[in-house]
């Protein structure tokens, strides 16, 4: 990695009521283990869809998944739920970018929202070749 300080900045938390999530979706059926809840690879894997949309935006191009930092479930996911995935960039470097991610469930009858899991993912900007690149100047 070619970030300039390699341990990820610890984010402020997302506000989930005032920010506008980067994904929203529904846990199927289809998303489970045996036991009937959501799968953590599922969880994950939206996750980091919602983290490279900030990262190819930031990297103006391809970027890809080089890590996922200090992700911990709090919470179950279940079937139907609505899922909001919170993604902000939080620390970048010549051609790294962190992504701190949160992600959210909703019943789905309604009801409060509650805070599932969260992790820091880091992403490298990478040319038509797959080989990194700086990222280009600008926010």
């Amino acid at each position: 990695m070619t970030a300039r300080n390699d341990t990820p900045a610890i984010p402020v938390p997302l506000d989930p009521m005032s920010e506008q999530p980067a994904i929203r979706t529904v846990a199927m059926p289809s998303d489970t283990n045996p036991a009937g809840d959501i799968f953590g690879g599922w969880l994950m894997s939206q996750m980091d869809l919602a983290a490279g949309i900030v990262a190819t935006r930031r990297a103006k191009g391809r970027a890809v998944t080089i890590a996922a930092d200090r992700m911990t479930f709090l919470q179950p996911v279940l079937v139907g739920d609505e899922v909001s995935l919170f993604a902000r960039l939080t620390q970048t470097g010549r051609t790294s970018m962190h992504i701190f991610v949160e992600a959210w469930r909703r019943p789905r009858e309604g009801g409060e929202l509650v805070k599932v899991t969260q992790a820091t993912f880091t992403y490298v900007a990478v040319d038509s070749a797959r080989k990194s690149r700086p990222l280009p100047d600008g926010d």
